[in-house]
């Protein structure tokens, strides 16, 4: 026999909340939406240790203006999707982590990725490893 008492406790909480009054929020002053927030216990505010952890998200766009390149030349010569680039830059999509770390690296140090990419078409494949035998 199923408990309905613990079937309604779970039904409540999931149950969907209630629609946002947006005019109300928008009514609210700088001040108000500040003091709302610290007393949101579900939602405390970051701490100046866990904010110094944070990195920010690298910007596609600005990375590639500062190199001063177009979405075509910044892709072909970072080997990027033109199609990714455009994603990003317009919203539609986010980069990945690792998509991330790339950008990242480009926007430290842009002729080192280049220089290792071009390594990568100069120089022959390693020979296979031999195993002993």
């Amino acid at each position: 026999m199923q408990d309905s008492s613990k079937h309604a406790c779970e039904e409540e909480a999931f149950a969907p909340l209630a629609e946002t009054d947006w005019e109300y929020l928008r009514s609210m002053t700088d001040e108000e939406a500040h003091a709302n927030a610290l007393a949101d216990p579900d939602n405390p505010p970051l701490t100046k240790k866990q904010l110094a952890r944070m990195r920010h998200v690298p910007n596609p766009r600005q990375i590639r203006e500062n190199l001063g390149m177009s979405q075509r030349e910044f892709g072909k010569q970072f080997e990027i999707s033109l199609d990714n680039i455009r994603d990003w830059e317009a919203g539609v999509r986010r980069p990945d982590s690792t998509a991330k770390t790339y950008l990242r690296v480009i926007q430290q140090n842009p002729d080192a990725v280049r220089t290792a990419l071009a390594q990568t078409y100069d120089s022959p494949a390693p020979e296979p490893a031999k195993l002993a035998g």
